[in-house]
């Protein structure tokens, strides 16, 4: 199964909320050392995975912001 550059964000976003909510409920230091491991090599891969996507748009910067467009009429 192939996991989308978005779902390893997901994933990784995830996984570092959990580490916090850990370290906050003062889990043992063991659990806490090889979740931040496996974090750190989680975020590494995600950076990658963004980095190396096949993800093609139309869009230029002339387009501007999607949520905020530029009115063209007033040039």
């Amino acid at each position: 199964m192939k996991i989308s550059a978005m779902g390893m964000v997901a994933f990784t976003t995830l996984l570092l909320v959990v580490l916090v909510l850990m370290s906050g409920l003062n889990f043992p230091f063991h659990w806490l050392f090889y979740a931040t491991l496996f974090g750190q090599i989680a975020l590494i891969y995600m950076v990658y995975k963004v980095l190396t996507d096949n993800y093609e748009t139309d869009k230029t910067f002339e387009d501007f912001y999607e949520d905020h467009p530029i009115d063209r009429a007033d040039k």
